[in-house]
């Protein structure tokens, strides 16, 4: 199997190093081949001269790509499966609320699923942060009570999936805005009949740096995008994929 991991990066200079370590050593041993897709939006902390001096001494394939024209995390995972390899994507967040080692149980879990989600809401799932956990809870169910879908965590951006069930979806619709792609996503592939499962994952506090949420924002774009599903404001199957509108530093 061949696995392509997606790392979006922006100020991630305290995490980064770790996180590939971290990856390298879960993963690699288990697989025929692991490609670390790193896309950063031009940190200015330095983020990308380290992944870059890293690659020098990797036993996997570390792929950096530098974006100077265009910045967000939704595009620019959306980026990153444009330049992905693999037969299985896995996404996650570069903070260490994913943990590294879910990626084996998630890739393996694909044999008998189309899309493996990291979950906060299931048995054995949580956050060390408990304010977040009961209020990200609680809005998770307004999620399922008005896109009536079963997903238990619509918003927590770890996911593994098939490349070919992936990029049939409309990557231009799904991937735009911040974390409220993975609504877009979630509600896409079901509307798909794709089979879904959720694993569970506990989120600890992050290591270094500062978190980019900005919580007012968050709540307005996430409800935004909640709404507009219900209404049937939503784009059906589409294999379109547009090349990316940024330039690009290897």
């Amino acid at each position: 199997m061949h696995i392509s991991i997606i790392l979006p990066t922006y100020n991630e200079r305290g995490n980064i190093i770790d996180l590939i370590d971290a990856i390298e050593s879960q993963v690699t041993p288990l697989v025929d081949s692991v490609q670390i897709v790193v896309v950063d939006d031009n940190s200015p902390d330095g983020t990308a001269n380290l992944v870059r001096e890293r690659a020098k001494q990797s036993g996997a394939c570390i792929d950096l790509y530098v974006r100077t024209t265009e910045s967000g995390l939704a595009t620019a995972i959306k980026y990153g499966l444009q330049k992905c390899r693999g037969d299985v994507v896995v996404v996650m967040d570069t903070d260490f609320n994913h943990d590294p080692k879910m990626i084996p149980q998630m890739v393996d879990l694909l044999k008998y699923y189309d899309v493996i989600i990291g979950s906060r809401f299931v048995m054995g799932g949580g956050m060390e942060e408990e304010l977040r956990y009961r209020f990200s809870f609680l809005y998770n169910l307004f999620v399922r009570i008005i896109i009536r879908t079963q997903v238990q965590d619509n918003l927590s951006g770890f996911f593994a999936m098939r490349r070919d069930k992936l990029m049939v979806l409309n990557l231009d619709y799904v991937f735009r805005g911040y974390g409220e792609y993975f609504i877009r996503l979630l509600y896409l592939a079901w509307r798909q009949n794709y089979k879904m499962i959720e694993v569970p994952v506990f989120y600890v506090l992050r290591r270094h740096g500062q978190s980019k949420s900005r919580f007012l924002n968050m709540l307005r774009d996430y409800t935004a995008c909640v709404l507009d599903l219900r209404l049937g404001h939503w784009v059906p199957l589409d294999k379109r994929v547009v090349g990316p509108n940024a330039n690009s530093v290897k």
